[in-house]
């Protein structure tokens, strides 16, 4: 029997020009907000996208963000506060500098002021700067007191909304100090708030060496994991390539942890497409990812569960193949 499909999400910035430190005038000319927006709209399987805020170099208003929105019929479901650019090179809600730290919540406030305006559903928080890059650099007991004074300043502030952590092992800073699922739960655990949880990124789970459905289940069993990005790399670095472009059977383990789990968030995509059509590069995750829902139809979970009660390895790989592998064809 199958299963109503998935909602599908996407950053905006899916959708944007990228540079990089080699191609420093970008892979493309400037796409502004509004065209982000159309461009998402014509994917065809997208129904919601987390928005960057400020929105930087858009001088509309949110009228015309929502009015963009609604042409394509599309809804914000989230905004990532932008708390990792040269104002943060020293941290955000762990800088060295009250001022700056101010600064930071002030920003933070203000983002999810816009949230509630927009109807999302959460605010996205990646503190990509927070951290450190030699040794002796902080003390790490003041850093982490601060991360955590910080976040419940911020989350106890707006009850009615939910807040997520992007954990990440690295870069921008060369420690980030929520660098995968172990550390970010202690200090959401030490919060203890309820509108506080995890945005799992796939690609930050594989490159911080993790396995991601046993992340995801780590989150899940602490009631933690509010939302989820795909997309795949290498494991070496954050390439954010097309979903399912290498980890094929880990991706598949991690929704099939998702589905045991019955978790119900969106399915969303934070790929860079840098070389490719950014349109094409969603519609054929998509693809890939219908395939993945069918597969997790008619994977034979009970089969699967005898052959991992015996920690059969082969047996559950034959059970594994045999559901997905022809799922991926049947487009």
């Amino acid at each position: 029997m199958t299963t109503e499909l998935p909602v599908f999400g996407a950053g905006i910035w899916h959708f944007a020009t990228y540079k990089d430190r080699y191609a420093t005038d970008g892979y493309g000319p400037e796409v502004g907000l509004l065209e982000q927006i159309d461009r998402a709209g014509a994917v065809g399987d997208l129904s919601v996208v987390d928005l960057n805020y400020p929105f930087v170099g858009f001088d509309g208003t949110l009228g015309d963000v929502r009015a963009a929105l609604r042409r394509n019929g599309l809804r914000a479901i989230a905004i990532t506060p932008e708390i990792y650019t040269r104002d943060f090179v020293k941290g955000s809600l762990t800088h060295p500098d009250p001022a700056v730290r101010k600064q930071a919540l002030d920003l933070l406030h203000e983002a999810t002021g816009v949230a509630k305006e927009l109807g999302c559903d959460y605010v996205k928080l990646w503190p990509g700067q927070d951290g450190w890059d030699y040794p002796f650099q902080v003390d790490y007991h003041d850093a982490w007191q601060l991360a955590l004074d910080g976040l419940t300043e911020l989350v106890s502030a707006h009850p009615e909304i939910k807040f997520v952590i992007e954990y990440k092992p690295r870069e921008p800073r060369v420690k980030i100090i929520f660098p995968n699922v172990a550390r970010t739960l202690l200090g959401i655990e030490k919060i203890g708030l309820p509108n506080l949880g995890i945005l799992l990124d796939f690609g930050h789970s594989l490159y911080g060496q993790e396995t991601p459905a046993d992340a995801a289940q780590l989150a899940i069993d602490y009631g933690r994991l509010f939302a989820i990005d795909v997309n795949d790399n290498l494991r070496g670095w954050d390439d954010d390539m097309v979903v399912g472009s290498v980890h094929l059977i880990e991706t598949f383990e991690f929704f099939h942890t998702l589905r045991k789990n019955n978790w119900q968030g969106v399915w969303q995509l934070d790929q860079f497409p840098f070389r490719e059509d950014s349109v094409q590069a969603a519609k054929q995750a998509i693809t890939f990812l219908k395939g993945v829902h069918r597969a997790l139809d008619v994977l034979d979970v009970e089969a699967l569960a005898a052959a991992q009660a015996k920690h059969d390895a082969l047996a559950a790989q034959r059970i594994v193949q045999r559901a997905l592998l022809p799922s991926l064809l049947d487009d």
